[in-house]
């Protein structure tokens, strides 16, 4: 807590905080954290011992409504603001150089968390590069089951050729017929069923 307020500075920023009006502790503590960029966010055991104090000291009257206390400022409480305002004004300023000094550290932080990251990923890429990979075990089967696809294709390749001249030289007749294409296309579909069977 020394590090974000010196001793009477929370106290009087509360102050300060509740001129504009009235608020719950849950507020107080959001306002604090949005005036510190997200950097600091004081606890709940920080803020309401405080406001406790403030309502003993006949600077802040506490209203219980629905479970939850709302704080606002009495005519002494607003009567001390005005009174310190050149300490309020001091206390921000403060506020805006602790801001930027924890921003700062934050940013120092994360530079060197990215350094060491990027060193560790490089020290990984190098190791990796130097170690031997295992050799892959070739499978006995591939070359048999290419020699196997080559020689299918040719097969195949034939049986459209020989096909083909035979269709050609029936059509310079005129005797390719209906019944020559359906047993063609139910030749070929029965054939490559059963080729497909014997892939699987």
């Amino acid at each position: 807590m020394a590090s974000v307020f010196a001793h009477g500075e929370l106290r009087l920023y509360l102050l300060a905080l509740l001129e504009s009006g009235p608020k719950h502790g849950y507020e107080l503590m959001t306002e604090l954290s949005d005036r510190f960029g997200g950097t600091y966010r004081p606890s709940a055991g920080t803020i309401y011992p405080r406001l406790a104090r403030l309502e003993e000291e006949g600077l802040v009257r506490r209203s219980d409504e629905a479970r939850k206390s709302t704080y606002e400022l009495t005519p002494a409480g607003r009567a001390e603001v005005m009174a310190r305002r050149a300490d309020v004004a001091a206390l921000e300023d403060g506020i805006a150089q602790t801001v930027r000094t924890r921003a700062q550290a934050l940013r120092t932080d994360i530079e060197g968390s990215m350094q060491g990251l990027r060193a560790e990923l490089a020290a990984a890429a190098q190791e990796a590069r130097v170690r031997p990979r295992p050799a892959a075990s070739p499978d006995p089967r591939r070359g048999e089951s290419y020699a196997r696809r080559v020689e299918a294709e040719a097969l195949v390749q034939r049986f459209r050729d020989d096909v083909r001249a035979d269709l050609r030289q029936a059509d310079a007749s005129s005797a390719v017929t209906e019944l020559t294409l359906e047993t063609l296309r139910t030749v070929l579909d029965s054939a490559r069923r059963a080729v497909r069977g014997t892939l699987r």
